[in-house]
């Protein structure tokens, strides 16, 4: 009998709550009430406003919804709560259900205990999807058989009867996920750390503890994958317990992956250097990508060829709203990077390109300081669009810099996204780059930051048209 299977039998007398739908938890429950499992689904969204309502109900879940969709947990009438990522682990409810003996945990957590083959983990505060992405396509590309989720849109556990132990198991995990996970992967790698979603975190310190959660679990045969640039990344190397290895885009490292002077990937594997690929060669654009690509070659070095990533890397695209290109139209080409929802993915974007852009920024506060990409946007935008929550409290950042003079860059407030895109179109002259770069999260105006990016797509392939 596989974990799997024991673990939904253990399942069979008990009252299981959902909190949330959404891309966690939809299949998740659809597999439990197949399994002849008592369900309830608990969601602030009333039956009119959840569109998985009649679909979920027909497969037998319960419901409790509206505004006190959590009474119920609240009061301890379920054995166990699945939450999703959105709800914080340290909510008081959650608190109050587990000192009454609820068992409270997550689909990505009861997805590492039941997992039969290796898992590949990612965390960061920038890189994680693209880096995520990465190391899915150079396994698969070496022929393993990838389950890649997490973070990243899927989940995983619905599917664990059909993992074998000789495939792969990739996964991204924001620090939402990893706040409450004690088990760790064979394979952990965090990106860097840098202020995000304090809004929600206590304070920065539980934000990097949660991170750090990748790491500790790990037994001695664990493999550990840390920045030597991110200071704050790489001083978590004290609680490494199996393999260290490194990534660098400054410096050599004795064990990791490097570039070199001459523009060269590689891998030093104590003494003995690697030329993997050369940086020209690798098709997504931007500085950041190398890292990106260093921290991939880290992770699946002796299980991925170097003549494999230099084909991956010449072939894989990216991932959608990561500087994407929407379209070029006029000699303009407008970029989709919604995913930038904090200051230092603005930064990567910047540095991307050699010239200056003109770019969509604001959103919601996530109660980070728009300071530290100020001065870089002083010297590369020379529009600036600001909508949302935050656009003065943007302009306020930017009009703060030693670098900003009057006009330059030049910043227009607007109401929405359709006006900020027709501002753009209508100061763009050919040859310029336009990129929605928002520097906050998107819930002031759309539900994800995916909604946000394809409205901007919509909005960008309509030009011309009218």
């Amino acid at each position: 009998m596989t974990k799997a299977e024991k673990f939904f039998m253990s399942m069979a007398d008990k009252k299981i709550a959902f909190i949330g739908v959404g891309v966690s938890h939809t299949d998740l429950i659809k597999l439990f009430c197949k399994k002849g499992l008592d369900v309830t689904v608990c969601d602030k969204k009333t039956c009119e406003q959840m569109k998985e309502y009649d679909e979920l109900s027909a497969e037998g879940a319960e419901f409790s919804l509206g505004e006190s969709y959590l009474d119920g947990i609240a009061q301890g009438e379920y054995d166990v709560v699945f939450r999703t990522p959105g709800m914080y682990y340290n909510n008081e409810v959650l608190t109050k259900a587990r000192l009454r003996g609820t068992a409270v945990t997550s689909e990505m957590e009861v997805f590492f205990d039941l997992c039969p083959c290796p898992i590949y983990a990612v965390t960061g505060s920038d890189g994680k999807t693209t880096t995520t992405s990465i190391i899915a396509e150079l396994l698969s590309a070496e022929g393993k058989t990838v389950h890649k989720g997490g973070n990243i849109g899927r989940a995983l556990l619905p599917i664990i009867e059909e993992i074998k132990e000789n495939d792969a198991a990739v996964v991204e995990l924001s620090s939402f996920q990893l706040i409450s996970m004690r088990r760790s992967p064979d394979v952990a790698a965090i990106t860097n750390i840098t202020p995000n979603h304090l809004n929600v975190h206590k304070d920065m310190q539980e934000y990097i503890d949660a991170k750090a959660n990748l790491l500790i679990h790990q037994n001695a045969f664990g493999k550990a994958v840390l920045s030597l640039d991110n200071d704050t990344a790489a001083e978590l190397a004290s609680v490494v317990r199996g393999e260290l290895v490194y990534f660098s885009r400054k410096s050599s490292v004795a064990n990791g992956a490097f570039l070199r002077e001459d523009g060269m990937l590689c891998y030093n594997d104590y003494g003995n250097v690697i030329p993997v690929v050369h940086k020209d060669e690798i098709k997504i654009p931007g500085i950041h990508n190398v890292e990106n690509y260093l921290t991939a070659i880290a992770v699946t070095h002796g299980a991925v060829a170097p003549e494999t990533v230099r084909k991956v890397a010449k072939e894989f695209g990216g991932v959608e709203h990561r500087i994407e290109l929407v379209r070029e139209l006029d000699g303009v080409a407008y970029y989709n990077n919604s995913i930038a929802s904090s200051p230092t993915r603005v930064i990567a974007c910047l540095n991307t390109f050699d010239q200056k852009q003109i770019m969509i920024m604001g959103g919601s506060d996530k109660g980070i300081s728009f300071e530290p990409m100020a001065d870089l946007v002083c010297e590369r935008v020379k529009l600036l669009i600001l909508m949302g929550e935050t656009k003065e409290k943007i302009k306020a950042a930017v009009m703060a810099s030693p670098k900003y003079s009057e006009g330059e860059p030049e910043i227009i407030i607007v109401k929405d996204m359709a006006e900020a895109v027709s501002t753009a179109y209508s100061h763009a002259q050919s040859g310029d780059i336009v990129s929605l770069s928002p520097a906050c999260a998107s819930f002031d105006m759309y539900r994800m930051f995916e909604d946000r990016g394809n409205h901007f797509k919509e909005l960008v392939n309509a030009l011309g048209k009218e």
